[in-house]
């Protein structure tokens, strides 16, 4: 149904702990007293790109928000169910939501930059945990964004403002941004939709290169870019996660015809 890449993938049945970085078990999720998602289990391997696709509203974004508890900041929000990061239960009483959130990088469907210079959007999480030192901040900063690709466009220009920069490059500074903190983890939410089709595919090439460092997960709704660049797919529909597997297998041979019928178009 789509041409795919050689990807180095095993099934999920065979993820063991060692190669999972975030195992979601019975998870659900309610907004103003109406289920977005339910009994969603799902393991995620680690330094790989795994998708969420589905329609609109179906709770890839819920499910997103929960990995970092980022719906917490809905007062409506109630959950039940567990989402372990190697061998931590997010949820326990006991976990620092700060520090959580510090090793979990977040990349919104539309750049949003601070009102301050390049400089000071990408060395801004480092500040909030206290580092001053100029050095590792300089540092931080030009590693930062030569992992963004966005060094030789901008590094005679770090001290002015972020917000004169264009779509794609402010989308490519949101994603520095998030890994001067070198996270284990990073969370893309429709990262390319108000993007053009060049920035889209410089993007889509970055996030590839990323996964080297870093296990990622990203909504999308375009199926060819989930299937460019995913190595794993879950599809999910009105809460429910019907199909997850390698995505040479759900994008080609899907088990679900639910699913097939999503991907080639009869519905969504």
């Amino acid at each position: 149904m789509f041409k795919l890449f050689e990807r180095d993938v095993m099934p999920v049945e065979e993820f063991s702990s060692a190669t999972t970085s975030i195992t979601v078990k019975d998870l659900s999720v309610s907004m103003d007293a109406k289920n977005v998602l339910n009994k969603i289990n799902l393991r995620v391997p680690k330094n790989r790109i795994t998708a969420l696709i589905g329609q609109s509203g179906c709770g890839k974004t819920t499910l997103l928000n929960s990995i970092n508890r980022m719906n917490e900041f809905v007062s409506s929000h109630k959950m039940s169910g567990e989402i372990w990061i190697d061998d931590r239960n997010i949820y326990d009483k006991r976990e620092r939501v700060s520090k959580l959130r510090s090793q979990i990088g977040m990349v919104f469907q539309r750049p949003n930059p601070f009102p301050m210079s390049i400089y000071e959007n990408v060395a801004f999480g480092l500040r909030i945990k206290g580092e001053n030192n100029r050095r590792v901040l300089d540092d931080t900063v030009e590693s930062a964004l030569k992992k963004a690709s966005l060094w030789e466009e901008v590094r005679d220009r770090l001290f002015e403002s972020a917000l004169v920069l264009s779509g794609g490059q402010q989308q490519r500074l949101m994603i520095a941004r998030a890994l001067a903190l070198e996270p284990p983890i990073l969370l893309l939410d429709e990262p390319t939709s108000a993007l053009d089709p060049l920035t889209t595919l410089h993007i889509e090439e970055l996030i590839i290169q990323l996964k080297k460092q870093c296990t990622i997960l990203i909504v999308t709704h375009n199926m060819q870019q989930a299937a460019r660049v995913s190595d794993y797919a879950a599809f999910i529909h009105k809460g429910e996660l019907i199909e997850y597997s390698d995505s040479d297998s759900l994008f080609t041979m899907p088990n679900m015809q639910q699913t097939e019928d999503y991907i080639t178009g009869r519905y969504g």
